[in-house]
């Protein structure tokens, strides 16, 4: 979203709105103190966050990319389903970074008259695609298990060696260049399908060397199974938050009535708070709307300024949207329509 943005949501109400921006202090009021609302580093930041995130995940992509086509070859001569399970897992990798990239292009573009809120979410739902792909890949992976189980194949070890331990290299590579990328759901669901793909290239160096040594040739479908069932545990959590984030799910860790009840017990001026609405943009943009009914004769403007002060200080939310009223709406009469300040 961009910072100059109002953060209002779903204008469902009739009556007239104190709105606060992006930064929380009221528009037409005076802002809290030590606040300046002409402030644009957290912009600026962020663009920075994002240029080198998008770095990371080029020279992720060139790195799987590279090294899918040597995986898919290495798993064709040794008849390895580690090798292929691997190898399917290196083109989700490809196509969750290419997903990625775009999905930070997009959410980097300014809010418009067709998405006010900006792009932001397209990283959300980047994660929740990469999420989908990682819980089918691993089933299938599974069910490959089992049928490998049933109908043994031989395997070349010496080749499936070679192209395991290559693969660690490739995907221990791409983990560490997205490692230390900035922490939001999008890059965590790219960083999730490198790192099930350097658990796929260990499990399978793991059993090329059980076979060479052994000969035990199930092995190989054992460990991917195990290493399948380690990615949909990952793979459904990441899909979980994201799905969550696009539902509109109250952020994690924030319960409305705690923040209705802190605001009555921190803010001078506050008879009450109701219709307390909290959402993310994204997982790192939580953001909030409330009615709160002002004590009679108290400063309106001071009120609505610590609202927003707590909102932030407390809860860490900067984007919010407070209507005051002097008459708590759900309890006036139908027939009298609420009183509004202003």
């Amino acid at each position: 979203m961009d910072e100059h943005d109002h953060a209002g949501h779903h204008g469902d109400h009739g009556h007239p709105h104190d709105h606060a921006d992006d930064h929380g202090h009221a528009l037409h009021a005076s802002p809290p103190r030590g606040h300046n609302p002409g402030h644009s580093h957290d912009h600026a930041h962020g663009h920075s966050h994002g240029s080198t995130n998008e770095r990371r995940l080029s020279w992720a992509l060139a790195i799987t990319g590279i090294f899918l086509v040597v995986e898919v070859v290495g798993a064709l001569l040794s008849h390895s389903l580690a090798l292929l399970a691997d190898a399917g897992h290196m083109l989700t990798d490809a196509a969750s970074l290419v997903l990625a990239l775009v999905a930070l292009r997009a959410s980097r573009r300014p809010a418009d008259d067709d998405y006010s809120y900006g792009r932001h979410r397209f990283e959300v739902l980047a994660a929740f695609v990469n999420g989908l792909a990682l819980l089918a890949i691993s089933l299938w992976i599974l069910v490959e298990s089992m049928l490998r189980l049933m109908t043994p194949q031989p395997v070349a070890g010496k080749v499936m060696l070679i192209v395991a331990v290559l693969g660690v290299g490739a995907n221990l590579g791409a983990f560490l260049v997205l490692r230390d990328g900035e922490n939001n759901i999008n890059l965590r669901g790219a960083v999730l399908h490198v790192l099930s793909d350097l658990l796929g290239s260990a499990a399978a160096m793991i059993a090329a060397i059980v076979i060479l040594l052994s000969g035990w040739s199930p092995i190989d479908p054992l460990l991917s199974a195990l290493v399948s069932v380690l990615i949909l545990r990952s793979g459904w959590r990441v899909t979980r938050q994201s799905a969550r984030i696009l539902l509109e799910g109250t952020p994690a860790g924030l319960d409305a009535g705690e923040v209705a009840s802190d605001l009555l017990a921190q803010v001078n001026g506050l008879a009450g708070v109701h219709h307390v609405h909290a959402w993310s943009l994204t997982d790192e943009r939580p953001m909030l709307t409330l009615h709160a009914v002002v004590k009679t004769g108290a400063d309106r403007d001071a009120v609505l300024s610590a609202v927003h002060l707590r909102l932030r200080q407390n809860f860490g939310i900067v984007h919010a949207t407070v209507q005051l009223e002097t008459v708590d709406c759900d309890a006036a009469p139908e027939a009298a329509p609420c009183k509004q300040i202003g």
